[in-house]
């Protein structure tokens, strides 16, 4: 923001939404790390993390920041801002719900977990990483992290999200549980 004179209220609030959701993501590994997180990754394997996931993420921050975009949001900048902030809020608090249910539960017991945030949808921590990136897109208001974000929707989440329900079928009441769910977004699919 220093070299390019960034002043805006809005890349002073990516600024903030985006640095605190990095925050609480060391909060949260540190509270209850995600073992798929913990393991060992080659040099390719990082730099193909952070060059098809991780940086994409960084150029919608770089767009605002450095005045490519210039948002001319569909709402007065104050409630777009407020819109944009709530989402991002929502989403932490329900991807930080979903993993601690998640690593809590399954420290106590093996299993389907069915209830708490995962009793409406299968995948509330994606979710609330979708919302948490939908918010800084928002936020940015241009075609480019749109297509960064279905890349990385499509590309990782679904892909995650499918191998999940595969392994997760392996439950007598997965069948039970898979009709009386949804897959992402609770009453739309």
């Amino acid at each position: 923001m220093l070299a390019y004179g960034a002043s805006s209220p809005a890349a002073w609030i990516y600024l903030a939404l985006h640095g605190t959701y990095g925050l609480v993501w060391l909060l949260k590994d540190m509270a209850f790390p995600d073992p798929s997180w913990q393991q060992r990754i080659t040099i390719a394997g990082g730099l193909n993390a952070f060059l098809f996931v991780l940086g994409p993420y960084w150029l919608m921050g770089w767009l605002l920041i450095s005045g490519v975009s210039r948002p001319a949001y569909p709402l007065p900048p104050s409630a777009w801002f407020a819109l944009c902030i709530s989402l991002c809020m929502f989403g932490s608090a329900l991807m930080i719900a979903a993993d601690a249910q998640k690593y809590f539960t399954l420290r106590v017991r093996r299993g389907l977990i069915t209830d708490g945030v995962h009793r409406y949808i299968r995948h509330p921590n994606y979710l609330g990483e979708m919302m948490i990136y939908g918010s800084l897109a928002l936020l940015v208001w241009h075609w480019l992290p749109v297509l960064i974000l279905a890349a990385v929707w499509l590309g990782v989440f679904a892909v995650n999200m499918v191998y999940k329900e595969a392994s997760l079928s392996r439950y007598p009441e997965w069948a039970a549980y898979r009709r009386r769910s949804w897959w992402l977004v609770p009453f739309v699919f």
